[in-house]
């Protein structure tokens, strides 16, 4: 069996000549020139010829295996056997590391403020040591509606809901217990078991449930909601453990009202006209809101009627009237005692803006255009104000006495 302190040291780097005994490594000096007296040739021969001492020859080669063996001690001394395990999986190394963080550093395993280490880092290392390495990883954890992200080094969906303290009975997972969780994390939603109260239609159920929704609590209770039902919490809200939802059954009708709205008028002076006469240029016509309102009954009561939309269906039209501002002349003499009223009432019924079918005479007293402006008047007669028409009538009067009105003429002194 071959010695441990032989070459067998050779690949850790020592080159082969330093095996060499040291007498071999320097050349003999050359020899002066010899002035002493020679000797007989026969008494140096023999001393050039006398054998060389076994304890001279194998000095050298002692002190060489001596120093071999040293070396080769300690350097076995160093090597240390550990067992390294990362995630779970377990390898058997030799290393010269002095400490868990040299070894890590060694085997390339890199780790993160999530990740554990056991024992700590800067643990000196021995003979025979485990170490373990269990790299953290994220979760993105949902439960009962709530979002956090939590990290865990379990590499089990089971395993991270231990680690977390998360109670996992009868709730709902989006995940298998048994699926693993890689470096990269996973999201995980987890619904726990409560129990929610439904009222409706004057019954109480109770339920125990790890659904997402309220919808989803009220089909568990096997409550229907039909046309504008609705319910006293959201029904897309994610019901909590205790909580009570009441159905509330509606029933309702919509109801519109219409209401006008008033037109503005615009009143300009007009010095052509006399005073206390006013012309409307453009007529108002005014506006029309519509108006709806929600009648409801929830579960048999009547509700407050509800304004649900307000429109304008017609914008009101604005009202243009010329206000007269010209000093009104003195009534003509001889016509104020005479019956004006029951003179209107027979050409035109009364009516200040009445027209024959012909469109030739209009107003109170049925003039035609070329009279009327004869008499002082613009524009139509039947556009003048009553009091304007009934002064051109007197003026009329006195240049023409009745006249100018052969079938009602007698009425003004009737």
């Amino acid at each position: 069996m071959p010695s441990v302190h032989t070459a067998l040291t050779l690949p850790y780097g020592m080159p082969a000549d330093t095996l060499r005994p040291a007498r071999e490594a320097v050349p003999p000096p050359r020899s002066a020139p010899d002035t002493r007296e020679r000797r007989p040739a026969g008494r140096g021969r023999r001393a050039a010829e006398r054998p060389e001492s076994p304890v001279r020859r194998l000095l050298p080669q002692a002190l060489v295996v001596a120093f071999l063996a040293g070396g080769t001690t300690a350097f076995v001394a160093e090597d240390k056997a550990v067992e390294l395990t990362v995630d779970g999986r377990p390898r058997t190394l030799h290393t010269f590391a002095d400490d868990v963080t040299g070894l890590l550093a060694e085997e390339g395993v890199r780790v993160g403020r999530h990740d554990v280490v056991a024992p700590a880092p800067g643990t000196p290392l021995t003979d025979g040591d485990e170490i373990a390495v269990r790299h953290g990883r994220p979760v993105r954890l949902t439960i009962d509606g709530e979002r956090r992200e939590v990290w865990t080094t379990a590499d089990t969906v089971d395993g991270a809901l231990r680690q977390l303290g998360v109670r996992a009975e009868g709730a709902y997972l989006s995940a298998s217990r048994s699926l693993p969780i890689g470096r990269a994390g996973l999201a995980l939603d987890v619904r726990t078991e409560r129990t929610v109260t439904v009222m409706a239609d004057g019954r109480t159920r109770t339920v125990r449930t790890n659904a997402a929704t309220v919808t989803d609590v009220l089909r568990e209770a096997g409550v229907t909601l039909h046309g504008q039902d609705t319910t006293s919490v959201p029904g897309d809200g994610f019901p909590r453990d205790g909580q009570t939802v009441t159905v509330l059954r509606v029933t309702g009708t919509h109801e519109t009202h219409d209401e006008e709205i008033p037109y503005p008028v615009r009143r300009t002076e007009d010095p052509a006209l006399f005073e206390g006469t006013e012309v409307v240029d453009q007529a108002g016509r005014a506006g029309l809101r519509r108006t709806t309102y929600l009648l409801r009954t929830v579960n048999g009561v009547r509700q407050r009627p509800r304004l649900t939309r307000s429109e304008v269906v017609r914008e009101p039209r604005r009202q243009t009237v010329r206000v007269g501002t010209k000093p009104r002349p003195a009534s003509p003499s001889g016509a104020d005692g005479l019956n004006w009223h029951a003179l209107a009432l027979c050409e035109s019924g009364g009516r200040p803006d009445a027209v024959d079918p012909s469109g030739t005479y209009g107003g109170l007293y049925q003039f035609d255009a070329a009279t009327w402006h004869s008499l002082g008047g613009s524009g139509r007669p039947e556009d003048a104000p009553a009091e304007e028409q009934t002064l051109r009538a007197k003026t009329l009067y006195v240049r023409h006495g009745a006249s100018p009105w052969p079938h009602c003429g007698a009425r003004l002194r009737g």
